[in-house]
């Protein structure tokens, strides 16, 4: 159980790497919203990820077992910090961050505000706050600005979500990410997303200073639940090869 800088305990795991895979180097897994580290599918992308390294997987707060309430994307920096922190003192001295949808968005903005990384992998991050162009997003919106939304996320994926709104409104990722050089930046996406589409992975990438590279993946939807282990093992390649 890790505590961040505001007192909210997160629930985190730590896996070891493995045999052959670099003991110097950590990546931080952040999950993507209603997401947690005890999911089947993250809990196959940490598998794969430690071939390159150990991982920290963690839930960011009102998620699983961790405490408080999601703020979806803002004090969830904190969260990341958290584990970032928690990375060095197992003993990893290179450090990538690898987030989804959500955990994509925190992933940039950490790097981008705090720094201390290594590297940094956005998959099926959004660009921008806000965004309802798509139907799962309306439904996203609904849930967080809804009391029977938020009484379903309760209930149905165990998500806390603070009530009101950002004050202020925190910085966007595509702008984020223009800090976060000469720290790589890679952006995954795929062209059948269905909650955002490809122009949050152009505005993410045009937004960015190199090193960045931007990947769009054919056929791939949306965050961990698309993930083949095919593409999580690239990933973790490009790691090891643009890790700082």
């Amino acid at each position: 159980m890790l505590r961040t800088e505001d007192g909210v305990r997160i629930d985190a795991a730590h896996t070891p790497p493995a045999a052959g895979a670099g003991d110097e180097v950590g990546i931080v897994v952040a999950h993507g919203f209603t997401g947690s580290w005890r999911d089947r599918t993250a809990r196959r992308i940490v598998h794969v990820l430690s071939g390159y390294g150990g991982v920290i997987a963690f839930d960011f707060r009102g998620h699983g077992r961790s405490g408080g309430e999601t703020t979806v994307g803002d004090l969830e920096i904190l969260d990341v910090e958290a584990a970032v922190r928690h990375a060095r003192v197992v003993g990893y001295r290179r450090i990538a961050l690898v987030g989804f949808s959500m955990g994509a968005s925190v992933a940039v903005r950490h790097a981008g505000l705090r720094g201390g990384v290594g590297a940094v992998v956005s998959v099926s991050g959004p660009a921008r706050w806000y965004y309802r162009g798509t139907k799962p997003m309306r439904q996203v919106h609904w849930a967080i600005e809804r009391p029977l939304g938020r009484w379903a996320a309760r209930v149905a994926k165990r998500t806390r979500i603070a009530r009101g709104q950002w004050d202020p409104i925190p910085m966007p990722p595509y702008e984020a990410a223009a800090l976060i050089a000469p720290t790589p930046l890679l952006v995954v996406h795929g062209d059948a997303d269905a909650f955002f589409p490809l122009e949050h992975a152009h505005q993410l990438h045009d937004g960015a200073r190199e090193p960045k590279e931007l990947w769009i993946e054919p056929g791939y939807g949306h965050a961990e639940s698309a993930a083949t282990p095919e593409l999580i093992h690239r990933i973790g390649k490009w790691i090891t090869t643009n890790l700082s």
